[in-house]
């Protein structure tokens, strides 16, 4: 599997246990190997969340990023914890919200840019209620049936 253009790998998770409120595109501090394997698709972030450290300064963590194939002894720690880059207001206002609200912060995509460099689009969340997922449920398979219906009916 080769270098890929663009990669687009998404938490599809995120939206069916959190409601989104607010979404940011953040860089992430990668090493060599890092940027490589992610280039080559081989990333998750289906398990993965954010957390401020105690200096303000955000990261993603249980990010998985698979070890690089060529690479030699120098390669990186598959689930080490990952800098994400934002300008100094928004890291203060998520920091606030998090604090205060209890809110949480969900990365929702990772991807590569025009430019070849990672991105991390993500999310302030509130977590969802049983209740809530339930009605997501029903109204996904009330939306599958009517489109069965239609698609039956037009045939």
């Amino acid at each position: 599997m080769g270098i890929q253009k663009n990669v687009k790998i998404k938490n599809k998770k995120a939206k069916f246990t959190y409601e989104l409120l607010d979404t940011y595109t953040a860089g992430i501090v990668l090493a060599g190997t890092e940027i490589k394997a992610i280039r080559e698709g081989k990333a998750s972030i289906a398990e993965s969340f954010c957390e401020f450290n105690d200096r303000g300064e955000l990261f993603v963590i249980n990010m998985t990023v698979q070890e690089y194939s060529h690479a030699t002894h120098f390669n990186h720690n598959p689930k080490s914890e990952r800098k994400l880059l934002l300008n100094k207001n928004e890291l203060k206002k998520l920091e606030k919200e998090v604090r205060n609200s209890g809110l949480t912060i969900v990365p929702l995509l990772l991807f590569t840019n025009e430019r070849g460099l990672a991105k991390l689009k993500i999310a302030l969340a509130r977590g969802k209620k049983q209740f809530d997922k339930r009605e997501a449920i029903k109204e996904r398979d009330t939306k599958r049936n009517l489109s069965r219906i239609k698609k039956a009916f037009n045939n």
